[in-house]
């Protein structure tokens, strides 16, 4: 039913419908399933993410290698008892990502959305959207739909692997798929909801992928944090009014150019960027004899 940005927009003003439901409509016409059972295994993945988003805001969480953890406890803990620069509600936001990315570390369960490097983005950002707008799990599944949609998109048209195009092709994705769900929840078009992603992206344009010690910890657990802000922002510009120069179909197709003109270094190799500092070498044993 729809490859790109700009067919699934007029699928959505030709039927007078929202993005989740064209993207529902789709899976559907794929599937033996129903509506209601496609709705129930989204569902199921919604309730992954409530878990690995909360798991940690309360307890330390250390990853397997020992290198990271117990980020998200410090940031709730920071939230709870401080009046945090970038407020009470971000901060929160924050603390849920950094929380998935945590659970993804030590081996926990969590969805990929669309990458495990990349998942704890989407969870934070719908999450914290259910409590500022009271929505109900319902609305978030639409929201999911929206989100899988965009991510759909990119990922035929470029690619959402580290390894392929960098941070940006994940956490910049994943940015993306979040600021389109966050638009939809609000009560934005679908016009405003690609814009969203369309700024989600260009703000990571040539974000590159440099794991210390090829895990995905570090800087990752941070790209998360950063994302579901980068997300909001995103979403609020769009709500606002503010257009995108740029179509997001070109916006995809610029990302993937830039994704493939980055060096091997930077593409999740652990051979550059923060992975190849002398401080990074050290911990993961990889100092220079």
């Amino acid at each position: 039913m729809f490859n790109k940005g700009s067919e699934l927009l007029n699928l959505c003003n030709e039927k007078n419908k929202k993005i989740s439901e064209i993207v529902l409509l789709k899976e559907q016409s794929f599937s033996d399933l129903t509506i209601e059972e496609i709705r129930e295994k989204m569902m199921d993945a919604l309730d992954v993410m409530k878990e690995s988003a909360n798991a940690a805001l309360n307890q330390k969480i250390v990853s397997v290698s020992g290198m990271t953890g117990g980020d998200s406890k410090k940031v709730e803990d920071y939230r709870k008892n401080n009046k945090p620069l970038s407020g009470v509600f971000i901060n929160s936001a924050m603390a849920k990502a950094l929380s998935t990315s945590e659970v993804n570390a030590s081996m926990g369960r969590i969805v990929a959305a669309p990458t495990a490097g990349a998942s704890g983005i989407l969870p934070s950002a719908i999450l914290s959207a259910k409590e500022k707008l009271d929505l109900s799990d319902e609305e978030l599944v639409n929201g999911l739909f929206t989100a899988s949609g965009i991510g759909e998109i990119v990922a035929k048209n470029a690619t959402i692997s580290g390894a392929e195009g960098g941070c940006q092709a994940e956490c910049g994705v994943a940015a993306a798929m979040a600021a389109g769900a966050l638009v939809e929840m609000s009560g934005g078009t679908p016009e405003q909801a690609l814009d969203a992603a369309s700024f989600a992206l260009i703000n990571v344009m040539g974000l590159v992928c440099d794991p210390v010690g090829g895990l995905v910890e570090y800087p990752c657990a941070l790209r998360n944090a950063s994302g579901v802000v980068n997300a909001f922002t995103s979403a609020d510009l769009a709500l606002a009014g503010v257009k995108s120069l740029v179509p997001f179909d070109e916006v995809v197709e610029a990302m993937y150019r830039v994704g493939k003109a980055l060096p091997e270094t930077l593409r999740e190799t652990a051979l550059g960027g923060l992975a190849a500092t002398p401080t990074a070498r050290r911990v993961t044993g990889n100092s220079p004899q």
